[in-house]
């Protein structure tokens, strides 16, 4: 600030007139500061005369003089950016004129100025002292300004703290654009061939105050260990260090090249890994005592070229081996898989392979998001071509950090660049922390610059000629002086001419002594191995000391010639700048032959940029060796003045981004960043090019006025932007709507930026590509190809072309030798052929070639699939393929095998061509003797088998007259070699039409090892046609392999298509019914609280479900009101038959506890009646049940339940059944269903009495078929359109790409959140996902979006400290995030109250969004204005991999829409894959017809029938059959069940063969016996399946696997092993889940280990409920008590098993087990356990006058009072802790057990049956009196299982010498009336006493079923004898 003042006061005060200070003061201020200078001009003298009247100075006479001097002054300089000035001659004279008087009257006012400055001080009373530094560094900074773009002049410039830079280059520049001078010291010297400057060595950079080296002793063990090798850090490291290593600053680094910039990288490096260090690195130790959480984090090191990346990896790997970090390599020559890449934490790319890899924005998001750290590696290569693939990944990080909120490090490292400032705003780096900038000073090798500007007429023979000389003159005479030379020359070829003509040359004047390297050590070593060379050249010029070195030579001889310069051997070597880049070879000297370079692109020779100038300077100097280095540049003299003023000078660095933003704007738009032309305003603002326009408008075709007018450019990225979009619309690459500015991605797009394909050749294809195309045809389109424009045609070249087209090419090529496109197709199929190129260009432009196109094939084959082309799809694979593989699609498979040429000769020299599956057949020596090889024989056997082939077999159904279900089952027929094979092997599979042209279904289907041997099933449906064609293909095509490839030609000759579906019911006009219709007060009560008047569905209904008993089936959708219908029947049935029961049977648990919860708020009261819940999770006592009216239930209870009808009183009180969702016939849970229809039926025949039966439904296809079966006739049935919902539904379905699921549902998260925006921005939306990792993964990416608004919480309709409160009662973590945003989560993992909090939250309307789980479209009635379904896939863990949902279940979520009382319109976006989406747009508007599955799933029911009594014999079972809607389906689509013969003979003999099949099943099973194979006896496993609802297999299962000596164990293997336990939801990574578990209990997982399956999870999660382990997720808790449900059945069907067997150990230890299930304690820890808070560590203190207790049954012959004492002494219980534990005790189930055999005499006769009577009577602990009490007691178990159990025994009779089990009962405590509770009970079991005469002794055992500890054992004696009497 004292400067400023100086500085206008100075100004002020001159002699000058008002205008020139007014100029002055412009310069000074800037035009933005006018009024300020128009008021200090104004008050010149007041301002003056006040300051010298005030002030204490005093002038001395010394100082006069200067004040006068001052005539008209020139202001500083003003800076303008690059400038093209047109001047004639004369002009030009007077503007050199005008500089050197400048220049002179610069000197005389210097001394001046300073004077006058210091005097202005001194008036002012400023200390000069102080101010003289602050005015050098003003002076230092004048000149650092950045160079203005606009009128104004720039303000004052910043000193950055971090700006190392003694001369100022970019400032000084003139009025006129040119340099003052060039740096001191500098010599221009005149010579006949060329004229020199030299530049001199610069001074070292001086060493600023508090500036030190850092000591590695210094750093953090972490640090220590990466810089092992070093003493201290360099002095750059020393500087950037703190900012480095000690903060996350985003950096730039400017330095010069070898000035350790690596290890700035390093240290910022070992920054982002001490972050992750657990405990934190410490000073002072070099112990690695800390961990590093390696998966947390990845960090990216972008290196611009493959030879720099692999330095780089091993460097690094090197380096941070000690940490066990791994560095990989990530180009596209070292590729790696999902699995490398998740293990890798440094990862090393190039620029275009990150941008690939962020590109897929999902595929990889995983490592997209991890990433923590980017470092740029020279980010100065913004300015070549490349530059727009940083601009573009840099810009997209940006991006990611702001919308994710996560924190990414970028660091920038670069060489000395001029406009750093603006660098460093695109990189966000603050500049006062982040920036540093070295200059030449800071060099480790100061570097002396010789320019040589050879003359005459560029590129003419003398000028060549005298470029020669110039370049021999100065390498000779640095060699004479002992040094080594690299000479840098600009082609290949060069390199070797270059050296041969210096060798020439030396020989000539005879300097040979100087380059002879023979006395050098090695040189002998070396010689041997030049002489294995194959380089003829290489050898030539290594006996004279030269070297050549290029990209096109062998990687070896490159390595060789590196190492024998590195060693002294060679004194010159001739190479092309690539050696400057990737190799880090320095030499005292480099020499700069000629600046023209070839650009391919452009197709003519351009100047050598100055990057790479600077880059091959940097090699110039040796470290280790000299003080510094010497670089030459020889260039013609035209462009000296152009490489002298940039390389001292440099010019800023300009953007690049212009040129590619067609293709990086596409990039953005199908990775869903960019969706309208605003957003993509908004990306262009984070590019280099936004930062550059606005400080250089000129170079980006503006005026300089432009950005004033604009300063944010608004405008100008506006027209970039549209120009861009109208041209990728063009190409058919996106929809770009110009009214709205909407920009979406097309499926050309998104496969043009996944490979990586530019817009322009994309235009090609759409041109060339036709639905059928020959091989050539293919070549020729893909050589046609943009990516290859900039390889020219040279005449070098024809020839070879010409031999190459000749001998290697196997198809015809288009457009010759001379045109690039048939270079390229000949090239490419050379590479195929695997033919020798000699010439080394043809090598490497054939490599391009090839890299190149297995890209193009790959994303024309995407194309074609997506266009359904089957023939171009299939060529276009094969032809990526062949260049995988490098072999023709004609050539022998086998070819892949690596098998011996000779051999594969001889296969196909044959004349009839042998194939695999002919191989497959033949034995090995047959195989030997086909290829006259004997010992072959094995080797091509086993190469045969390990060949990829699939099998293939379909099933047909047709679902539709014209839809068609393909079952196609596909069974691995080859052996699996992890070498050949992998881990996977990948699979297309499409079916195709007849005529081989349209695919109707592809899919991308990986086969893993573990599917090999197994048969996989996929489902789907393809189009019918009518008439229909005779057949369809199926094809499966390797993605890998040439050769492997299935056809199975599917027939439709048998195909018998469905019958057409009969109309809907039409929705009558009527007059809406008012309530008052009921006639029934309550009732009308009841519904006036919610309508006044049905609504049309309800009242056309009305009377047909009120007034008449007729079955119903009203099918409408979802939200048309069918509740009402439900309640209109009940009413009807409590009418009609008042006292009778009726029946609600929903699909699902959550359905029925909406209902329940429901018709309790609103039905039970008014109407007086009782209403139950009966599902798994709830099941009330007999006498509830009995008093209920209203059962609510599933359909397997009810199934269950009903089964035993005859002995259950209720079950025939039952007038009216209502099921709702009947439509789920369909479903696997279908046939339960059906059984219930049919058994319901079949009960009210029997007690002939009608049971009503209503179905409610969404719209059917076929309902006539479900009314006929339902016994409907003419009346009864109402079946809707779609279209009848009250509220209106419009439907969107988005078709998605991507072959993966999880990033397919990434891509689908942009579209979600543009979908609420569009649709519904203020109004409830649900998001339907398919699981709960789901819910939270969208709801994280909706957050972000959010984020990137105005205003983030735009959901959120609820006050601040309500959402505190509210969040605070939450448990869930994610959803916690999410709520505070207006989020809400819905799936089963949540906590009860979570979810209550989620329903509440929305249904009130304070959050807006709720992201759920299927599962919610069922279960709680939440509707909503908009519905997205995103994604219509889950994982089926039955089939281990996705599968769709069933249509029901998407049209119940979209049933959600809509809302009646707010809405006009609901509205549902479907997500899908895009194959699928014909799909669903044919059945999301038609009805689906619905099919039974009963014959899948027929012999459990089958079974129960046989135990029930209603099946006695097969015919019975026929005749069952017929009550089903399987059989009223059959006759309607006898395909679909497999059924051919329509006739009735035909149906007869299909039933007769089915019911044979499932008899013959369960006779297997043991469940059935089949008498003269007709009659059907029940046994006793067919029994103990139906009573406990389980699989005949899951007995089966119990009865093979049981055995006498079973081992606790092995029980819980064979329990954890039913077949049930497949149904328990298996999701991703369960395994480590499992695996992890498994650590902390006692019995390990048996068998295969196979940690992924369901039965592990069961066996891992019971015994973690009986160690009592804290689950590691929610989810694991929900499904516990799934698991732990089941175990109580399952374990009684084992005890019956085992009984049945006669098992008694196994019997009592299954009995055992489930009081450890019961109680969550193993059988050998202490039974005091079970008792509330009791800890392990406890148990020494439960004690009785100093005697330990040791078991729960010693407790009970204490009082309460007593017991209460010995708890209350134990340490660590409560009061209330010891009242819970007598409270307990004292309902523990004491039982005294009397037994009497029954028999009149006192012995028992042998072999003969006898009962014995059991008493079994409950007493209390003893009362204080000591007398028993009587207990009082509910029978509840106290416990640990998540359920409420109750008290049941299990009375066994055994003999224990024998271990056999003679007598099982079980029996419960409630035998009064109505199952009360009663505290006595008397039984008897029957038993035969044994053959043997004598006295016996019998064990009777008293189990009981839920305490641990309490059982007892009662010996029975007795004696047999023979009766003598009788």
């Amino acid at each position: 600030m004292q400067q400023l003042c100086v500085d206008i006061f100075t100004i002020l005060r001159s002699d000058d007139n008002d205008d020139a200070i007014q100029t002055t003061l412009v310069d000074f201020l800037g035009f933005d500061a006018l009024d300020l200078i128009s008021m200090l001009i104004m008050n010149r003298s007041k301002i003056v005369d006040t300051i010298m009247m005030t002030s204490s100075y005093i002038e001395t006479s010394g100082s006069t003089g200067n004040t006068k001097s001052h005539g008209n002054r020139h202001g500083a300089p003003v800076s303008h950016g690059t400038q093209f000035i047109v001047q004639s001659e004369a002009e030009r004279k007077e503007a050199k004129r005008l500089q050197k008087e400048h220049k002179k009257a610069m000197k005389a006012h210097k001394s001046g100025e300073e004077d006058e400055t210091q005097k202005s001080m001194a008036i002012l009373g400023f200390d000069t002292l102080d101010l003289r530094q602050a005015r050098e560094d003003a002076l230092m900074s004048a000149s650092e300004r950045p160079l203005a773009s606009t009128g104004l002049k720039a303000r004052k410039e910043e000193q950055y703290p971090h700006v190392y830079q003694a001369a100022k280059s970019s400032g000084t520049l003139s009025l006129f654009g040119t340099r003052f001078a060039l740096p001191a010291g500098s010599i221009r010297e005149e010579y006949n061939d060329y004229e020199e400057t030299t530049i001199p060595v610069p001074k070292t950079a001086p060493i600023r105050v508090g500036e030190r080296r850092i000591l590695i002793s210094e750093m953090d063990n972490l640090a220590r260990g990466a810089f092992k090798a070093y003493e201290s850090l360099n002095r750059i490291q020393s500087i950037v260090y703190p900012v480095a290593y000690e903060t996350n600053e985003n950096m730039l680094v400017c330095a010069p090249t070898g000035a350790g910039k690596t290890d700035v990288a390093m240290l910022t490096v070992l920054r982002c890994l001490s972050q992750h260090c657990y405990p934190p690195p410490i000073k002072g130790t070099t112990d690695i005592n800390f961990s590093i959480a390696t998966d947390d984090f990845k960090i990216v090191y972008v290196a611009p070229m493959k030879a720099l990346a692999a330095e780089v990896v091993e460097k690094m790997g090197k380096r941070l081996k000690f940490v066990g970090v791994s560095v990989r390599e990530l180009t596209g020559d070292m590729q790696l898989t999902k699995a490398e890449i998740q293990a890798t934490q440094f990862i090393v790319t190039t620029p275009e392979k990150w941008d690939v890899i962020t590109r897929k924005g999902t595929g990889d998001t995983e490592l997209a998001q991890k990433v923590k750290l980017l470092i740029i590696d020279e980010v100065h290569l913004l300015h070549e071509d490349r530059g727009a693939v940083i601009e573009s990944i840099i810009a997209r990080t940006l991006r990611q950090v702001e919308s994710s909120q996560s924190l990414i490090r970028i660091v920038g490292l670069s060489a000395t660049l001029p406009n750093y400032l603006d660098v460093a705003t695109f990189l966000r780096v603050n500049p006062y922390q982040g920036l540093f900038f070295f200059d030449g000073g800071f060099r480790p090798v100061p570097l002396e610059q010789h320019f040589l500007g050879i003359k005459g007429k560029p590129n003419s023979t003398p000028s060549r000629e005298r470029m020669n000389r110039a370049c021999f003159d100065k390498v000779s005479e640095l060699v004479q002086n002992g040094h080594q030379v690299m000479v840098f020359v600009h082609a290949r070829k060069e390199t070797v001419k270059t050296a041969q003509a210096l060798r020439e040359e030396v020989a000539a004047e005879g300097i040979s002594e100087y380059f002879d390297c023979s006395l050098e050590s090695k040189f002998s070593n070396y010689k041997r191995e030049v002489a294995k060379s194959r380089n003829r050249e290489l050898k030539e010029l290594f006996n004279f000391g030269f070297g050549m070195h290029h990209a096109g030579m062998l990687r070896s001889d490159r390595t060789l010639t590196e190492r024998m310069f590195a060693d002294g051997v060679l004194k010159v070597l001739c190479c092309t700048a690539t050696l400057a880049w990737g190799v880090n070879l320095p030499a005292y000297a480099v020499v700069i032959k000629g600046t023209q370079v070839y650009d391919s692109q452009k197709g003519n020779f351009v100047d050598l940029s100055i990057l790479d100038v600077l880059q091959i300077f940097g090699r110039a100097g040796r470290p280790q060796y000299e003080s510094q280095g010497v670089g030459y540049i020889l260039t013609t003299h035209d462009r000296l003045g152009h490489y002298i003023s940039a390389i001292t000078q440099q010019h800023p660095i300009e953007s690049k981004f212009i040129e590619h933003i067609a293709d990086n704007l596409n990039a953005e738009i199908s990775l869903g960043t960019v969706t309208n032309v605003d957003e993509a305003v908004t990306w262009l603002s984070y590019t280099y090019l936004y930062v550059r326009m606005k400080k250089n408008p000129m170079v980006y075709g503006m005026d300089h006025s432009e950005p004033v007018e604009d300063p944010l450019l608004g405008r100008k990225r506006h027209d970039i932007i549209v120009l861009a979009a109208r041209r990728l619309a063009k190409c058919q690459m996106i929809i770009f709507d110009e009214n709205t500015g909407y920009l979406t991605s097309k499926d050309l797009g998104r496969i043009a930026s996944n490979f990586y394909i530019r817009h322009t050749s994309i235009e090609i294809f759409n041109d060339f590509m036709k639905p059928r195309m020959t091989e050539a045809d293919a070549l020729s389109m893909m050589s046609l190809s943009s990516e290859f424009d900039n390889i020219k045609s040279r005449d070098t070249e024809h020839k070879e072309l010409k031999g190459l087209l000749d001998n290697a090419c196997a198809c015809d090529i288009r457009g010759g030798t001379d045109s690039t496109h048939g270079k390229v197709n000949i090239l490419l199929q050379t590479y195929i052929s695997n033919a020798r190129i000699d010439d080394f260009a043809l090598v490497s432009d054939c490599a391009y070639v090839a890299q190149n196109a297995g890209r193009i094939a790959r994303a024309l084959f995407e194309i074609a699939l997506n266009r359904n082309w089957g023939p171009t799809a299939h060529v276009l694979l094969s032809i990526n393929k062949a260049i995988e593989k490098r072999m023709w699609t004609f050539q022998h498979p086998l070819h892949q095998m690596g098998l011996p040429p000779d051999i594969l000769g001889k296969l196909e020299a044959r004349t009839h061509e042998v194939s695999i599956e002919e191989m497959r057949d033949m034995e090995p020596a047959e195989l030997g003797e086909l290829v006259h090889h004997k010992r072959m024989g094995s080797t091509l056997t086993r190469c045969v088998d390990q060949f990829p082939m699939l099998l293939l077999d379909a099933r047909i159904a047709p679902i539709t007259r014209n839809v068609l279900n393909v079952e196609l089952t596909i069974t691995p027929d080859f052996v699996w070699n992890p070498r050949v094979h992998g881990s996977v092997e990948p699979w297309w599979i499409w079916a195709e039409d007849s005529e081989n042209v349209e695919i109707y279904y592809s899919e991308y289907f990986l086969l893993h090892r573990k599917m090999l041997g197994e048969p996989t099933k996929i489902m789907f449906t393809v189009p019918l046609v009518e008439p229909l064609p005779s057949q369809i293909y199926i094809r499966a095509v390797s993605d890998r392999w040439l050769g492997a490839e299935t056809i199975l030609p599917v027939s439709f000759q048998h195909l018998i298509l469905p019958q057409l579906t009969p109309p809907h019911t039409d929705l009558l006009d009527l007059q809406p019914l008012p309530i008052s219709a009921l006639q029934d007060e309550i009732l009308e009560g009841i519904c006036a609280k919610r309508f006044t008047h049905f609504n049309p569905v309800q009242t056309q209904i009305f009377h047909t479900l009120y007034n008449t008993d007729h079955n119903s089936l009203v099918g409408a959708p979802t939200g048309s009101g069918k509740t009402v219908a439900a309640e209109l029947a009940m009413w009807w049935a409590f009418r009609q038959h008042p006292g009778s029961k009726v029946v609600y049977i929903a699909p699902m648990k959550a359905l029925v506890k909406e209902r329940v919860a429901d018709w309790n708020k609103r039905l039970t009261g008014p109407m007086k009646k009782k209403l139950v819940e009966l599902t798994g999770d709830v099941t009330p006592d007999l006498k509830t049940i009995e008093a209920a009216d209203i059962i609510i239930t599933t359909p397997e209870k009810w199934d269950g339940i009903s089964r035993s009808w005859k002995t259950r009183s209720y079950v025939r009180q039952v007038s009216c059944v209502i099921i709702d969702e009947i439509h789920l016939l369909g479903s696997d849970r279908g046939p339960i269903l059906e059984v219930i229809v049919s058994r319901m039926n079949y009960i009210g025949s029997q007690l002939e009495r009608k049971v009503r039966i209503v179905g409610l439904s969404t719209a059917l296809a076929n309902a006539h078929d479900l009314a006929d079966w339902l016994g409907i006739d003419k009346v009864g049935l109402f079946n809707f359109r779609h279209s009848v919902r009250p509220v209106p539904l419009e439907i969107y379905i988005d078709g998605f790409s991507g072959k993966h699921y999880c990033p397919r549902m990434m891509t689908m998260n942009k579209p979600t959140y543009a979908a609420i925006k569009t649709h519904s921005p203020t109004q409830p939306v649900i998001v339907f996902v398919s699981s709960r990792r789901q819910t939270h993964l969208t709801a994280q990416d909706l957050v972000a979006y959010c984020g990137m608004e105005d205003n983030p919480r735009q959901w959120l309709r609820i006050e601040e400290h309500e959402l505190e409160d509210l969040l605070d009662r939450v448990h869930d973590e994610s959803l916690k995030n999410a709520l505070a945003f207006g989020i809400g989560l819905h799936h089963a993992g949540l906590t009860e109250d979570d979810r209550r909090i989620v329903e509440e939250l929305y249904l009130t309307f304070k959050i807006q969004i709720l992201i759920a789980t299927s599962t919610l479209a069922w279960g709680v009635n939440l509707p909503a204005h908009l519905v997205v379904i995103k994604g219509t896939e889950y994982f089926n863990y039955k089939i281990d991999r996705y599968a769709d949902y069933p249509i029901t279940d998407v049209l119940q979520m979209m049933g959600r829409a809509g809302r009646p009382q707010f809405d006009n319109t609901g509205i549902a976006r479907v997500f899908v894959k895009d194959s699928k989406k014909n799909f669903f747009k044919k059945f999301l508007h038609e009805p689906f017809p619905v099919e039974s599955s009963l014959h899948k799933f027929m012999d459990d029911h089958i079974n129960a029938e046989i135990v029930a009594g209603t099946i006695k014999t097969k015919q019975d079972a026929m005749d069952y059959l017929t009550w089903t809607y399987f059989y009223r389906r059959l006759q309607q689509n006898p395909t679909y069940y497999g059924l051919d013969d329509m006739t009735q003979r035909g149906v007869d003999t299909f039933l007769s063969d089915t019911i044979n099949a499932v008899t013959n099943r369960l006779a297997e099973s043991n469940c059935v016996e089949i008498e003269e194979d007709f009659e059907l006896i029940p046994l006793i496993a067919g029994r103990i399946a139906s009573y406990y609802y389980l699989r005949h297999d899951s007995v089966r299962h119990y009865r093979q696997k049981l055995t006498k000596d079973t081992e606790i164990d092995e029980i819980l293997d064979i329990m954890s092993n039913t077949p049930e336990y497949g149904e328990l939801p298996v999701r991703c990574n369960e395994n480590l889940l499992n695996t992890e578990i498994e650590k902390y209990i006692p019995y390990m997982v048996k068998g295969a280990r196979e940690m992924h399956t369901p039965q592990t999870k069961a066996y891992v999660l019971t015994q973690a409920h009986i160690c009592r382990l804290e689950l590691p997720i929610s989810d694991y808790i929900t499904d516990q008590t799934t698991v732990l449900d089941s175990t109580i059945r399952f374990c009684q069907a084992m005890i019956d098993v085992a009984a049945d067997a006669g098992y008694l150990t196994t019997s009592l230890k299954i009995m055992n087990l489930l009081q450890c299930i019961k109680q969550a304690r193993w059988p050998e820890e202490s039974t005091l356990l079970t008792l509330p808070k009791i800890k392990p560590s406890m148990l020494k203190d439960i004690r009785f006058k100093n005697k330990t207790l040791n078991c729960l049954a010693q407790l009970t012959q204490f009082s309460e009072k007593q017991i209460r004492d010995i708890f209350s002494r134990v340490s660590g219980l409560s009061s209330e802790n010891v009242n819970e534990i007598q409270r307990v005790v004292s309902r523990l189930p004491i039982m005294d057990v009397k037994t009497t055999i029954q028999s009149k005499k006192p012995y028992l006769i042998p072999e003969t049956s006898y009962k014995i009577q059991i008493q079994l009577q409950r007493v209390g602990l003893p009362g204080n009196n000591g007398k028993k009490k009587t207990p009082t007691h509910d029978g509840r178990v106290y416990g640990k299982f998540p359920k409420p159990q109750y008290e049941s025994w299990w009375l066994v009779m055994g003999d224990a010498d024998t271990d056999d089990l003679l007598a099982l009962k079980r029996i419960s405590m409630r035998n009064g009336p109505n199952e009360t509770l009663t505290n006595k009970a008397t039984t008897h079991i029957t038993f035969d006493t044994p053959v043997r005469l004598g006295k016996h002794r019998y064990t009777l055992y008293l189990i009981s079923d839920g305490y641990l500890g309490l059982d007892q054992q009662i010996d029975i004696d007795f004696e047999t004898r023979v009766d003598l009497d009788s």
